[in-house]
């Protein structure tokens, strides 16, 4: 069953509704790397990443989950051949931290885009993390409260995929 991203801000899934932030871009089909936009389209959703300091234990989850340590992060840089990557800090190419100051992503969902091939320049570190308190729109992500994006993964099995459907324009 997919997990659904309505585009007012809702992710649904089953009987399940929880308010989320999205992309400050809005939706796009033709997703770009720096535009904010969160990608249209069916996607898996690979591993999950959590703060061992900030999660008293692992996320309970079908997926596999993985401690972030402080030398890990996810390359951004569409020139690298380590692009939409998880990479080992340092690291030469530009990228984003995953062990972060803020609480964004104490809990992180991989979501499979742009994953096989990756293609240069069309979005990278698509994630399901933590939104901030008043929903501020994400840099493309999907974002919700900690406590529903953990009940999230709870109701998640591995063969669920993620659904962003195109907005219709009319």
């Amino acid at each position: 069953m997919p997990v659904l991203i309505d585009p007012n801000g809702f992710v649904c899934f089953a009987k399940h509704r929880w308010r989320c932030a999205l992309g400050r871009g809005g939706l796009r089909q033709d997703k770009r790397e720096g535009d904010g936009a969160t990608p249209v389209g069916t996607f898996g959703l690979g591993r999950v990443f959590f703060r061992p300091d900030k999660c008293v234990k692992p996320p309970q989850s079908d997926l596999e989950c993985i401690e972030i340590t402080s030398s890990m992060g996810w390359c951004d840089d569409p020139l690298h051949v380590d692009y939409n990557c998880l990479i080992t800090l340092p690291h030469p190419a530009h990228h984003e931290r995953l062990w972060r100051d803020d609480d964004l992503y104490d809990v992180v969902v991989e979501v499979l885009h742009n994953t096989n091939p990756v293609h240069p320049g069309r979005g990278s570190a698509i994630f399901i993390h933590i939104a901030k308190p008043n929903y501020e729109p994400t840099e493309g992500c999907i974002a919700l409260k900690k406590q529903h994006l953990l009940d999230l993964l709870r109701k998640i099995n591995k063969n669920d995929g993620l659904f962003i459907p195109a907005v219709d324009a009319h």
